[in-house]
C-alpha cells in the first residue's frame, strides 16, 4: 500500500446541536447541551426518559414522499453526505464515478423500521407491511443510498463496529485511497434509534444515565457523579481525498488524515479492558501509521461516554500511548452518544479544532474523577496550537479505533 497523503476537503452533519456543521460547531464552542426530555407517549414508563434528539429532523429538509422509502438513519446519512459533498465543492464537478467510493456505517441500522413494521404486521397482517421494509432496515442501506445519490462506482462499503463504526468508516476510506482504488471517498456514520426498545435494552444493562430531571447535565464524562451515557441520534460525513487530486482542483483542505490504528480488546462483549491495553495499542498504531511523535499530539477528542469504567480505561490508555501533555475534550458531554455516528462527528470536531486552533469544551465536569490527571478543556473552549490531534472511538465487542489528524 502506498503512502499517499489523504486530506479532508468537505464536512457534513446533522446532530442534536444543529442541522449542519456550522451550527453544531458553534453550539459546541458555546458549551450547549443537546440533551432533553423524551416527550413521546412510549417513553412514559421507561426508566430513562431523556435523549439527544436531532435539532433539525429530516422531515424539515427532505420531501415527505422520499422519506417514505427511507429509514431515519438513511435519511440523515443522505443529508450529512450531500452537505459534505457540497462543502467540498464537488456538487458541480465531482470526480470520475469509477474513482469515487463510499464508506458509511451504522452501529444498529434500521432498527426503528424493523420494530415499526413488526407492529404493523402484528396489528394488520402481512399485506400492510411496506414493500420498502427490507431496503429500509438493511444495515448497508445508508451507504447504498449515499452511493446512489452521488453516483459512486468504486465501491460502497457499510461498516458495523458498534460505537467505533463512524471512525472505522474513515479508517477504511483512508485505506481505499492509499490502495489506489479511489481518489475520493465519502466516509462517515449514522444512527437513529431513539426508540423504546433500544432504550429499554441499554437501561437494563445499567449503561445509561437516569438523570431524567436534569437532562442537560446528564452526560458528564470523567465526573464522579457520572452514571452512564445519554443516547443520541445524528449523522456525520467527511470527504476524504487524495492530496494531489484535491490540489489539482484547488480544493480547500481542512486537515490531513495522517494515520489510523485499529485493534480489538479480546476481553468482553460490552466492557472495555480496564487497563486500556487495546486502546493504547490502537493509539500507538495510529502514531506509527502517521509517522508522528506522541509529543506532537496536543489534543485528544476522547471517546469518553460517561460510563464509570470506560472513561478511566481511556485515560490509562492515553497515558501509556501519549504521555501526560495532550489537552482532552469529550464532546459527548454536549451531543450525547451517537453510537455508530459518534466517531464521525467527533472526527469533524477534531478536524475543526486543528483548522481553527480551538478545542471545544467538556461540559458538566464539576467534580473530576480522582484518576483524571490529564488536562481537560473543561467548561469553555480553549484557544491553543493544534498541529496534530487524536480522535478515539471504542465499541461493544472490543473495537478500538484511533484516528490521527494533522495540519495539512
Amino acid at each position: 500500500m502506498s503512502r499517499t497523503d489523504v486530506v479532508v476537503t468537505g464536512l457534513g452533519a446533522t446532530t442534536p446541536l444543529g442541522g449542519n456543521v456550522a451550527s453544531t460547531w458553534d453550539a459546541m464552542l458555546a458549551g450547549r447541551s443537546g440533551v432533553g426530555p423524551l416527550t413521546q407517549e412510549w417513553a412514559t414508563d421507561l426508566p430513562v426518559r431523556i435523549a439527544a434528539q436531532l435539532q433539525v429532523g429530516p422531515e424539515e429538509v427532505m420531501e415527505r414522499v422520499r422519506l417514505r422509502r427511507l429509514d431515519r438513519s438513511e435519511a440523515i446519512a443522505l443529508i450529512a453526505a450531500t452537505a459534505a459533498w457540497a462543502d467540498a465543492g464537488l456538487a458541480d464537478a465531482g470526480p470520475d464515478p469509477e474513482r469515487l467510493a463510499v464508506s458509511v456505517g451504522s452501529g444498529i441500522g434500521g432498527a426503528v423500521t424493523l420494530l415499526n413494521q413488526d407492529d404493523i404486521l402484528e396489528a394488520s397482517g402481512p399485506r400492510r407491511v411496506s414493500p420498502h421494509t427490507v431496503p429500509m432496515l438493511m444495515p448497508n442501506g445508508p451507504a447504498a443510498w449515499v452511493g446512489l445519490e452521488l453516483g459512486a462506482k468504486a465501491g460502497v462499503h457499510a461498516m458495523a463496529s458498534a460505537c467505533a463504526t463512524g471512525a472505522e468508516a474513515l479508517a477504511l476510506g483512508l485505506d481505499i485511497i492509499r490502495a489506489g482504488r479511489a481518489d475520493v471517498v465519502i466516509a462517515g456514520g449514522t444512527e437513529a434509534v431513539v426508540h423504546q426498545l433500544p432504550i429499554a435494552g441499554f437501561a437494563s444493562m445499567r449503561a445509561m444515565s437516569t438523570r431524567n430531571d436534569d437532562p442537560e447535565r446528564a452526560s458528564r464524562p470523567w465526573d464522579k457523579a457520572r452514571d452512564g451515557f445519554v443516547l443520541g441520534e445524528g449523522a456525520a460525513a467527511v470527504i476524504l481525498e487524495r492530496a494531489d487530486h484535491a490540489a489539482a482542483r484547488g480544493a480547500r483542505v481542512y486537515a490531513r488524515l495522517a494515520g489510523a490504528g485499529l485493534t480489538s480488546d479480546g476481553f468482553d462483549i460490552v466492557q472495555p479492558d480496564p487497563e486500556g491495553h487495546g486502546a493504547a495499542r490502537a493509539i500507538a498504531a495510529a502514531l506509527r501509521d502517521a509517522d508522528v511523535d506522541p509529543t506532537d499530539v496536543t489534543h485528544v477528542n476522547a471517546h469518553a461516554t460517561s460510563t464509570p469504567v470506560g472513561d478511566m480505561a481511556e485515560v490509562v490508555a492515553l497515558h501509556a500511548a501519549l504521555g501526560d501533555h495532550p489537552v482532552l475534550t469529550a464532546t459527548k458531554s454536549m451531543t450525547g452518544h451517537l453510537l455508530g455516528a459518534a466517531g464521525a462527528l467527533e472526527a469533524i470536531a477534531t478536524i475543526l479544532a486543528i483548522h481553527h486552533d480551538l478545542v471545544p469544551p467538556t461540559i458538566n465536569l464539576d467534580d473530576p474523577d480522582d484518576g483524571l490527571d490529564l488536562d481537560v478543556a473543561a467548561g469553555k473552549a480553549r484557544h491553543m496550537p493544534v498541529p496534530a490531534a487524536l480522535n478515539n472511538s471504542f465499541g461493544f465487542g472490543g473495537h478500538n479505533v484511533a484516528l490521527l489528524f494533522t495540519r495539512d
